[in-house]
């Protein structure tokens, strides 16, 4: 074993393509961070494998902020020292409560009409893209701000996990196929490199797109920044914690 960085932030996103929000400590699941993209909106018209509508159709959803109504009761499942104490492979029950904005509930016909689509029924699971945990190194950002000329804010990259790792920029590629622990328990497997859209062309305080960031990551880095993983151990994680290759 060995350690290879810190887990700098943690991340979640309440509803899919809307801003999210840093937490002091997120329980790492099965199923991704708990409380993470578990809400949505269809898209009239949208293809059955992707019918979601996002910030690359609707760029103001990217702005608006949901939150939890009980941020407490979402900071961990609430059975989740009865699972522990059963032993492995015992999963938690997800049960969020529905995130809500400055003015409008998550269910409210004000918030659709905004949104310009339907709410989906909330999920027990992350309605994520591919892959239910997301990882970027801060060193590669940083290494794109200097390709890119560009003071990236690492919002951008929607990652649930932000990590200082050793080896500078991109380093975690090397570590697709790999298993880390992060933190005292929760364990990842890295499958693959994250491909990315437009997402990371926009702004997240103004939604203003600024194609010339995905470019470069097309030109230079095959189009991915950031790797997917899975959850194998589950557990919380922290900003601070160690992030170990085992």
């Amino acid at each position: 074993m060995q350690e290879i960085g810190r887990v700098a932030e943690v991340w979640r996103y309440p509803v899919k393509s809307m801003a999210g929000e840093a937490v002091k400590a997120g329980f790492l699941g099965f199923a991704g961070v708990y409380g993470d993209r578990v809400y949505a909106f269809r898209k009239q018209g949208g293809h059955t494998g992707f019918p979601f509508m996002t910030a690359r159709e609707q760029t103001a959803m990217l702005l608006m902020r949901p939150r939890f109504r009980d941020p407490v009761a979402m900071a961990a499942p609430a059975d989740l020292a009865a699972a522990a104490s059963l032993g492995p492979g015992i999963t938690p029950l997800y049960a969020p409560e529905a995130p809500e904005g400055e003015t409008l509930a998550i269910d409210s016909p004000a918030l659709a009409a905004r949104v310009g689509a339907a709410l989906l029924p909330r999920s027990e699971r992350g309605l994520t893209d591919c892959r239910p945990l997301s990882l970027i190194s801060l060193a590669t950002i940083a290494q794109l701000a200097a390709e890119t000329g560009r003071a990236l804010d690492a919002r951008r990259f929607r990652a649930n996990l932000y990590l200082d790792l050793a080896g500078g920029g991109f380093a975690e590629d090397a570590l697709i196929g790999r298993r880390i622990r992060l933190g005292d328990k929760a364990e990842a497997m890295l499958l693959e490199a994250d491909p990315r859209c437009k997402m990371i062309t926009l702004d997240p305080d103004t939604a203003e797109a600024d194609p010339a960031i995905l470019r470069q990551v097309a030109k230079a880095h095959g189009g991915n920044a950031g790797v997917y993983a899975a959850v194998l151990v589950e557990g919380m994680v922290r900003p601070g914690d160690p992030v170990i290759l085992l």
